[in-house]
């Protein structure tokens, strides 16, 4: 089974999939299971546990990228649409997406707490949600799922909020998009790790 993957592995696999189909290796039982681990075991900073997740499958998937094109519908030039349209619809194409949203109140608190580190909890708070992010990537991955991690903030955070009953307070960082593999990526081109990207002192043979 592809969930029977190591976590090396997995994170070798794991690329930005952009053909996508609804079809899905997995049941919904289980993708709500997955990001509920997520919830609970990846960390964050200082213990503030502010990741927010919304999970979006099927319609409401669908309902999400409909509004997508909405709002950008009156900001991109008329010319440059269709193309910006078959983008979304290419997201659309997938099983489900994960939004996720970062708490302030939580980093608010700490900041209260800890002055002597309050600028930094800002910063903080982005780890922890791309780490939240590229667990479930990496996860997804593992189930047999192909995704790509999108950024349609702020412009959809409004839209999105109103309609899942989100509070407004939350900020949303980022969408994760999954669905069935239509094609896998292409090559990928590496730049040198060691001396360039590693550096490593102290290692004995």
């Amino acid at each position: 089974m592809a969930s029977e993957k190591s976590f090396l592995q997995a994170i070798k696999d794991r690329r930005t999939i952009y053909a996508l189909n609804k079809t899905a290796p997995i049941a919904d039982e289980k993708i709500v299971s997955i990001v509920k681990d997520a919830i609970l075991h990846v960390p964050s900073s200082f213990n503030s546990q502010s990741a927010r997740l919304v999970v979006l499958l099927n319609d409401e998937h669908d309902k999400f990228w409909e509004y997508v094109k909405e709002v950008l519908k009156p900001i991109v030039p008329a010319d440059q649409f269709a193309k910006t349209e078959e983008r979304v619809n290419g997201f659309k194409a997938g099983y489900g997406t994960i939004l996720f949203f970062e708490d302030p109140e939580p980093v608010q608190a700490l900041q209260k707490q800890f002055a002597l580190y309050a600028e930094h909890f800002p910063v903080w708070s982005e780890h922890t949600s791309a780490m939240h992010q590229f667990a479930l990537w990496v996860a997804l991955e593992a189930e047999g799922f192909g995704a790509n991690l999108q950024h349609y903030n702020p412009i959809i955070d409004q839209k999105a909020q109103a309609e899942w009953n989100i509070p407004q307070l939350w900020k949303l960082r980022a969408q994760l998009v999954f669905g069935g593999k239509v094609a896998e990526a292409g090559e990928k081109q590496y730049k040198p790790v060691e001396g360039e990207r590693l550096f490593v002192h102290g290692a004995k043979n």
